[in-house]
């Protein structure tokens, strides 16, 4: 088909919407949908993606969480709840091994029902509710590289005299002080006092909107949570290494350290976990690829419609326009030539709904920006408006075909 003969045909088909508004907007309104959904799912799962790919990088990528038993993706059995918990010592035997470069065995204070942050902090008159308190060592900012908004982390020598300090999450702070400076000053926390070292700077979060619960937390030395909480033992234990290249040669040697501290019998399995934060993007990967089903399922029902819509359209096209096929055939045009004008025209129609949902979809997308991790991705728009304009070829070929093959002459004789 000749260039010029298509802008004819691009021309032709645009003088048709034009001209049948109602009847063409209904036409590619599957069209909009189904494009517009997939922009608006992708940008929404790319966002996301982004987010925690940005949460694992600060946690630390040659971070090593250890467990009596796996946390994420997996569902405890009655055997890994009923299992003997970590210890302060076995936290300290893995100092020593090689390759580590820092450990903290932290101690997190939960209510009967199992929910965090529900303890009250008190400065004078205000309180903050909320808060869930965690005991640490002085190696805990070493390990996540934990940032200060203002004053000092807890050290060794506040661990080993159990004193009472603490250092308070930036939305704990605020909370209590406002503007004024906290380094210094004494809030109470279940009946006791402690003094304000540090503040934590603002925390990352993985999903965007409301309060992030990691920046409403209190932390204290290990020894001066016991005070607080004596009956909370189960150690998570938290270890940093020095090179990615030496993660399985560490999670050995872990794995053969804990099995003699624990007496695991040769046979046995481990009875504790050791996992990493890649253990987070499997979990998220898993997740997004249930988020891509549904995109697929919710945006191929609305382009099938749009392409049923378009097929009927192009039916009813044929039929009106029976005897200008006629006219072009008896000078001269082709099966070739006709087939490919009205393919054409489909693909032209199923290409402005593809445009109007690609315009739709990114504003929506960038409206969701502003409230939610939303990220526009130039190939899934891509993608979204090719699958229009195949959705054009696919459901245009039938009738394009059947006006192909009209009889001339009876085409001329139509009324």
């Amino acid at each position: 088909m000749r260039i010029a003969d298509t802008k004819e045909t691009v021309t032709m088909a645009l003088d048709t919407l034009r001209a049948n508004k109602l009847r063409s907007g209904l036409t590619i309104l599957g069209i909009v949908i189904g494009v517009m959904t997939v922009i608006i799912i992708s940008s929404v799962i790319n966002g996301l993606n982004s987010s925690v790919s940005g949460l694992v990088e600060s946690l630390g990528t040659n971070v090593i969480w250890v467990f009596r038993f796996p946390v994420i993706g997996v569902r405890p059995t009655t055997e890994m709840l009923t299992r003997k918990q970590l210890t302060y010592e076995d936290a300290m035997a893995m100092k020593e091994l090689p390759h580590v470069v820092a450990v903290t065995p932290g101690l997190q204070y939960r209510d009967k029902s199992g929910v965090e942050g529900t303890v009250a902090v008190k400065y004078g008159a205000k309180i903050m509710e909320g808060t869930t308190l965690e005991g640490d060592t002085a190696s805990v900012k070493d390990v996540y590289e934990l940032d200060l908004k203002d004053g000092r982390f807890f050290n060794e020598s506040d661990v080993e005299r159990a004193a009472n300090v603490v250092v308070l999450g930036i939305d704990t702070a605020d909370g209590l002080f406002g503007a004024t400076n906290p380094v210094g000053e004494d809030v109470t926390i279940a009946g006791m006092t402690f003094t304000v070292v540090g503040v934590m700077d603002k925390q990352k979060q993985a999903f965007g909107g409301g309060k992030n619960p990691e920046d409403n937390k209190a932390f204290f030395p290990v020894t001066t949570f016991h005070k607080i909480h004596p009956e909370i033992l189960d150690y998570w234990i938290s270890l940093k290494f020095d090179d990615q290249k030496n993660k399985t040669l560490v999670q050995d040697e872990l794995e053969e350290l804990l099995r003699r501290r624990r007496k695991v019998k040769n046979e046995a399995p481990d009875n504790f976990a050791i996992f990493g934060t890649d253990s987070l993007t499997r979990l998220w990967t898993t997740i997004t690829g249930g988020l891509f089903l549904l995109l697929f399922a919710l945006s191929s029902v609305a382009l099938l419609v749009g392409g049923v819509g378009v097929m009927n359209i192009m039916l009813v096209s044929v039929t009106e326009r029976t005897r200008e096929i006629g006219v072009r055939k008896a000078i001269g045009a082709s099966k070739q030539t006709i087939l490919a004008q009205f393919t054409l025209e489909a693909i032209t129609l199923c290409a402005v709904g593809g445009v109007i949902g690609v315009l739709i979809g990114s504003a929506i997308a960038l409206v969701l920006h502003l409230f939610f991790p939303s990220m526009l991705s130039a190939l899934w728009v891509a993608l979204a408006f090719g699958c229009s304009c195949g959705i054009g070829l696919l459901f245009g070929i039938y009738p394009a075909w059947k006006a192909a093959n009209l009889n001339p002459i009876e085409a001329l004789r139509y009324e």
